[in-house]
């Protein structure tokens, strides 16, 4: 993909899916069709997905279409059932097909999306649906809760970044792929989820009701302290939130302060273009902010600096982070630690370092495929453990329960210094 491509349609979103906000798949992708599928199909199932049945070299197909020949002639189902209708048409075996190719990869941000997962998907971007407010993701096979989003069901039923979802309603988890998972979490407004969850700390699982509602989500929210110190909390990367971030510079400005504190905790990610943009404000022009490496699959793409670089060396700034912030806020965070030595404080972030591009399969399905890793300034990848902090600062279930805020706290107790 050439750099022109990237634009405003150029996703990081954080981690896998985002249940019940504007953008449910977040991980880091390109959206647009980069490459074809090309296999070796049987004419309908060819004509099916709009692609020639031209084999890859060296690939033997002969198993799966042994495989399929023995179903239609043999298979029976296991359970009685009162309909004639075939179990699966040959439509959604083909999909079942391509899932299982994509899970031979063993990589969790790679996902087909078959019809109604595509429209899920196509819903989720338009940012108009409900649901509880959190993002979620497969680490080390277990679903697991990257962030409950400010202000929403999830964050006050009490869920907190790096939950573990054993049960959904009572049905277990283990095997279940995200958009299963974001499908059984959805619901309308006023309806109740119950998530089981296990967490560092706690003996045994617990039950957390979550009620669904409308999701709205505040981007950007600013604060002047007593203390003077100016808070920006940024809560997702979206395509308005470059200008919303320029208007709380603005306030910073004018407020006259020179200490700023960013919270990015919580954060998944968001545009690319919108990181890129933000980390303008603070680093001189042309130097690198990320670079999407291909692994020689494709050149390259190397985002720089847009060079606004408004602030001199007066500024103090701190960045707050943690588990839940992924992706965008990890290349924003990396970006100004390296080229301004801003001072991160909290615990890891969630260390979200590949790029996903939307592979357009048939008009009703996609393919969610990595297709790169992300490159930080000095030229390593996102941990997979996430970018440490420069100062660590745990903030407890119990300082959450008391509203405390140790976190917080450090950041100002450097900017006094």
């Amino acid at each position: 993909m050439d750099e022109e491509r990237h634009d405003s349609r150029t996703v990081v979103l954080a981690v896998v899916a985002l249940v019940g906000t504007g953008a449910a798949f977040f991980f880091g992708m390109s959206i647009g069709a980069r490459s074809s599928m090309h296999a070796a199909l049987p004419a309908q199932v060819g004509s099916a997905l709009g692609v020639p049945p031209t084999p890859p070299e060296g690939v033997d197909f002969t198993p799966v279409w042994r495989a399929w020949s023995a179903i239609d002639e043999r298979y029976v189902p296991s359970a009685i059932s009162t309909t004639t209708e075939p179990v699966a048409s040959d439509e959604e075996r083909v999909w079942g097909m391509i899932q299982g190719l994509a899970s031979s990869l063993g990589d969790p941000y790679t996902l087909f999306l078959p019809p109604a997962d595509k429209e899920q998907f196509e819903e989720d971007m338009s940012g108009a649906f409900e649901g509880v407010g959190m993002e979620i993701a497969i680490r080390d096979q277990v679903l697991t809760v990257v962030s409950p989003l400010r202000g929403t069901p999830a964050e006050r039923a009490g869920i907190q970044a790096g939950d573990r979802i054993l049960r959904i309603d009572g049905e277990e988890t283990r095997g279940l792929d995200i958009t299963s998972a974001v499908r059984k979490i959805r619901g309308p407004k006023g309806s109740t989820v119950v998530l089981t969850v296990i967490r560092e700390g706690w003996s045994e699982p617990r039950e957390l009701p979550v009620v669904r509602d409308v999701i709205n989500i505040p981007i950007v929210t600013t604060e002047l302290r007593p203390d003077g110190i100016f808070v920006i909390q940024l809560a997702s990367f979206t395509s308005n939130s470059p200008g919303l971030f320029r208007e709380a510079l603005r306030e910073f400005i004018q407020s006259g302060s020179s200490r700023l504190i960013l919270d990015l905790r919580g954060n998944p990610g968001g545009f690319l273009e919108a990181a890129v943009d933000m980390a303008s404000w603070f680093v001189p022009s042309g130097r690198v902010i990320v670079t999407e490496d291909y692994a020689g699959n494709s050149p390259n793409v190397v985002h720089r600096s847009r060079g606004y670089n408004v602030f001199n060396d007066q500024l103090e700034m701190v960045i707050l982070v943690d588990r839940g912030s992924a992706s965008a806020s990890e290349i924003l965070a990396a970006a100004l630690a390296h080229w301004r030595g801003v001072t991160l404080v909290g615990v890891n972030t969630f260390g979200k370092g590949s790029v996903q591009e939307l592979v357009s399969i048939t008009p009703d399905t996609s393919l969610k495929l990595t297709v790169a890793r992300w490159l930080l300034p000095d030229g390593s990848h996102i941990p997979l453990d996430g970018i440490a902090p420069d100062v660590e600062v745990e903030r407890t279930p119990e300082d959450r329960e008391k509203g405390n805020d140790p976190q917080m706290d450090e950041a100002v107790k450097l900017l006094a210094r």
